[in-house]
């Protein structure tokens, strides 16, 4: 225990033997801090009594004068303790009561320093919460990262951009609710424990239900469950939820994250992707009155309409592989081995399409090219089974992703519902499995019987709700905007 510690807990103890709860279970106020600033004038004219609450951020003493800032969530106010005002006990007893850190009722009338600066003349006040450990008396943010993720609400108390950070995370997401309900669609609730997990290519979270003495997983996607619902006779519905991958960590990407999903019946991947757009330039609206987001070195501009172009036309284009690449299996493998590192070597070796290969390719030198928002759409039929084929070109499906800052921001197609194809491709996803692909597509029996009491052509569309709150508030890790990340259990033995 610390000296600083020692000493607040005395203080506690001579509030409790001065018969003050230390602890009171309410506090009362007339004003937020915010709004006791912004109607100053009023309040001088008026000389109505102010009450305020917040924790005390700093505290200076001057013979009988004593200066304090006070915080709230709504901002911070000056308050100035006279002793002529208050009189010597409570002045003192103040002073033996209360450290930085502490939260303090306090009400009086206003007053404008010899500085000109609007305050809070005090008059009584009284403790709401005494604090024993003090605040950081310097908080080192990128050098203390780690230790800013893992005590959060010290990082929210220090640093007021990353309060805000998550005030425009809940703008953010209200906006995609408020837009999506004014367009009819329906928000629901699918399950999170799921007996076959599906809808995106992942490895799971399993765990064992007792009663049931079965094993489920912490959904990957609730994707599957959606269009159970277009196969009830719902034909717009929406859910912005949790999702489990058991996979790495990085800038990118946390276990667990939020991510939005909708099912549109009766329309396909060109209304998605319109959509999409939409939902983004609304979002970034809400998140900072702008479509324009600094980003350091660049700026993202989510105006409409964005860049589209087709994945052939960007592997041949930007990964700067001739057409000719993809008309042989063993010669593709053979191209890609000359342009990709040795380290995915053997994952070349191991994808047995044509397909696939053009699918390794875009990730390897295309994906991080793609600086401003856009939609990369006809995806390859074998990394996309639950994607309709294209029309045009049966190769293809008609399936799009979008990528700004070479991060994929969603993953979004034309729902296949050809029970006959999606029970070939539920095959073709075994036999990834059996090479030793960990997250092929499990084969969902229960979905396939629901497909074949017929499903609506639909539009499916999911957006990763982090990696677009980072992109609209110009955030460099995943991290930043999740209020708790997941982090590595600290050693407290």
């Amino acid at each position: 225990m610390t000296n600083e510690e020692k000493d607040r807990l005395a203080r506690l103890e001579k509030i409790r033997e001065a018969g003050i709860d230390p602890y009171p279970t309410k506090a009362s106020k007339t004003h937020t801090i915010k709004g006791f600033l912004e109607s100053f004038e009023s309040l001088v004219k008026s000389k109505d009594k102010i009450e305020i609450v917040g924790r005390v951020r700093l505290l200076r003493k001057h013979g009988g004068l004593t200066f304090l800032q006070l915080q709230d969530e709504s901002g911070t106010a000056q308050l100035v303790l006279k002793k002529d005002v208050i009189g010597e006990e409570l002045y003192n007893q103040f002073h033996d009561f209360f450290d930085v850190g502490d939260f303090l009722n306090a009400s009086g009338s206003t007053f404008v320093t010899k500085k000109e600066e609007n305050s809070l003349l005090v008059e009584s006040y009284s403790i709401v919460s005494k604090t024993v450990l003090p605040l950081p008396e310097k908080w080192h943010g990128i050098s203390d990262v780690e230790t800013r993720f893992r005590k959060r609400y010290l990082d929210l108390i220090m640093n007021e951009e990353v309060g805000e950070r998550m005030r425009a995370r809940t703008r953010i997401i209200s906006s995609m609710r408020q837009l999506l309900d004014e367009k009819g669609f329906l928000e629901v609730e699918t399950p999170t424990l799921q007996p076959i997990y599906g809808g995106g290519f992942a490895r799971p979270f399993v765990t064992h239900h007792n009663a049931l003495d079965a094993d489920f997983y912490l959904r990957i996607s609730d994707e599957m469950y959606l269009k159970r619902l277009l196969v009830g006779g719902f034909e717009k519905v929406y859910e912005i939820t949790k999702v489990f991958r058991n996979e790495g960590i990085d800038r990118d990407h946390n276990p667990e994250f939020t991510m939005f999903e909708a099912q549109i019946a009766y329309e396909n991947y060109e209304y998605g992707m319109d959509l999409f757009e939409e939902i983004f330039e609304n979002a970034s609206m809400a998140a900072s009155g702008s479509t324009s987001v600094d980003h350091g070195d660049v700026v993202v501009e989510l105006k409409r309409p964005w860049k589209r172009m087709r994945l052939i036309d960007a592997v041949e284009k930007i990964g700067e592989l001739d057409s000719s690449t993809w008309k042989d299996l063993d010669e593709a493998r053979a191209v890609l081995k000359k342009k990709l590192n040795k380290k995915l070597h053997e994952d070349i070796d191991k994808t047995s399409t044509i397909g696939g290969l053009m699918a390794l390719a875009f990730e390897e030198l295309v994906e991080e090219q793609l600086v401003q928002p856009t939609i990369v759409y006809d995806y390859p039929v074998e990394v996309s089974p639950l994607a309709k084929r294209s029309a045009e070109d049966p190769r293809f499906t008609e399936r799009f992703e979008v990528f700004a800052l070479g991060s994929e921001l969603g993953n979004n197609y034309s729902e296949l519902n050809d029970p006959v194809d999606l029970e070939k491709r539920f095959v073709d996803e075994k036999n990834r499995a059996q090479a030793g692909f960990d997250e092929a597509h499990q084969t969902d029996y229960d979905y396939l019987d629901a497909i074949k009491h017929g499903m609506p052509p639909a539009c499916g569309l999911g957006v990763g709700v982090d990696r677009m709150i980072m992109l609209l508030t110009g955030a460099k890790n995943i991290k930043e905007v999740i209020a708790f990340p997941t982090l590595r259990p600290e050693n407290n033995e």
